[in-house]
């Protein structure tokens, strides 16, 4: 299930950390405290691509139909329409299926009531109880169009769910940039110990609230308002390692002090960072990026070249999901892991 979330292609995240514009003199300062890493020595790891990772409508979620800049999507009890600019095809399903859609994403900032939704059928609360594969979690229409869940990652979260039950060992898992929480979540259930890591307060708020519906709250989850390099910085100098490290970076952002975040300027350094603080045995790294002009091959040799030397596997491609209506495929997001083998 982040910082100004414009993501590949489709601005998938709320602007929880930088709703104001970028300071070029700031920019400057902060990119010269993060140098581009050295290539590393060592034999690239095995490579599989393209891998497309697809979710397919199931009970808690469903994307029913698509087309004309819009979705369709089932949310547990509800249907909701938003838009969606990967959508240049046109809906296979009539307006009657799309009129009946519970609440609608609008974008106009006057109109009455909560955000930018409209209600057709009734008015809804801000919050509803949704579910993701046993786990209870809340749904929520946010003034930005989205509802605090992105179920492409589904498929993400299901692999490191394999990968921490099949460890047999304790296994540490961070997410940075970790959102609501869904992630984290999965990775405690399993049996992980979680570091979630966000700089938007209201997000850490949401994320514990999850928790606590999850039926999680005794499951050790460290919860940490901060900067994710910021995090990871501190981590390599004292010694902390993970067996498992997620991060989901924006296009751009701020965190909680102001820090600059510039994806193609600053990922090199993050992603070497992320690398320096893996325990000796590790698992996976996962790396997804949205609202990015690149292909997942620019991300693929970063994460080949970081991970020289560590044999494994690095697997990129693109999140999809499965449409219900005419089984076409939605690009979300590209990504890109890499496996210990």
């Amino acid at each position: 299930m982040k910082p100004a979330r414009a993501k590949h292609r489709n601005d998938r995240r709320e602007p929880r950390r930088s709703p104001e514009p970028r300071e070029k003199p700031q920019r400057q300062a902060e990119q010269s405290a993060r140098p581009a890493p050295p290539r590393r020595a060592g034999k690239l790891p095995d490579e599989r691509l393209p891998v497309i990772l697809e979710v397919l409508p199931n009970e808690d979620y469903a994307l029913i139909d698509s087309g004309a800049g819009r979705k369709l999507e089932q949310y547990g009890p509800y249907r909701i329409v938003r838009p969606e600019g990967q959508a240049i095809w046109q809906p296979a399903l009539g307006p009657l299926e799309w009129n009946e859609a519970d609440a609608v994403f609008t974008g106009d900032t006057d109109e009455e009531g909560m955000g930018r939704w409209r209600f057709p059928r009734e008015p809804l609360g801000e919050t509803w109880p949704m579910r993701h594969d046993g786990i209870d979690y809340l749904g929520r229409f946010t003034s930005f169009r989205h509802v605090g869940v992105f179920p492409e990652q589904a498929t993400h979260w299901s692999h490191m769910e394999t990968l921490v039950r099949g460890a047999g060992r304790p296994v540490k898992v961070l997410n940075l940039f970790g959102y609501t929480g869904l992630a984290s979540l999965v990775a405690a259930r399993a049996g992980a110990e979680v570091t979630h890591v966000d700089a938007s307060k209201k997000a850490i708020g949401w994320a514990r609230e999850n928790q606590e519906m999850a039926g999680l709250s005794d499951r050790p989850i460290r919860w940490i308002c901060e900067d994710a390099v910021k995090f990871a910085e501190r981590e390599e100098r004292r010694g902390n390692a993970y067996d498992i490290v997620l991060f989901d970076p924006p296009a751009y952002g701020r965190g909680p002090k102001g820090e600059v975040w510039q994806l193609f300027e600053d990922l090199p350094y993050l992603a070497n960072l992320c690398r320096s603080i893996l325990t000796p045995k590790p698992l996976a790294v996962v790396l997804t990026a949205y609202s990015i002009r690149a292909s997942f091959f620019a991300i693929h040799a970063l994460m080949r070249d970081t991970f020289a030397g560590m044999g494994g596997c690095v697997e990129s491609g693109e999140l999809v999901i499965r449409e219900q209506s005419a089984g076409r495929a939605l690009s979300t997001s590209l990504f890109s892991r890499w496996v210990a083998t």
